[in-house]
């Protein structure tokens, strides 16, 4: 999530307005950033459509795991 999360400070978009967005806790947002879990396919679009329109999906959320 490191391209989402650069985004989101270039952008001025913040975890609560993430958290606000997908009506779920900041644990939960928390957990998705730093890839404990997994945003669902409608949250990505969710979020890219709200605040990274002009963005690709492949790019902000690019996996930082290692297989």
């Amino acid at each position: 999530m490191k391209n989402l999360k650069a985004e989101m400070v270039r952008a001025g978009v913040s975890k609560e307005d993430i958290m606000k967005l997908l009506g779920c806790s900041m644990r939960t947002v928390d957990n998705k950033l730093d890839e404990v879990t997994d945003f669902t396919i409608p949250e990505a679009f969710k979020i890219r459509d709200t605040f990274f329109g002009n963005m690709r999906m492949e790019y902000l959320f690019c996996s930082q795991k290692t297989a």
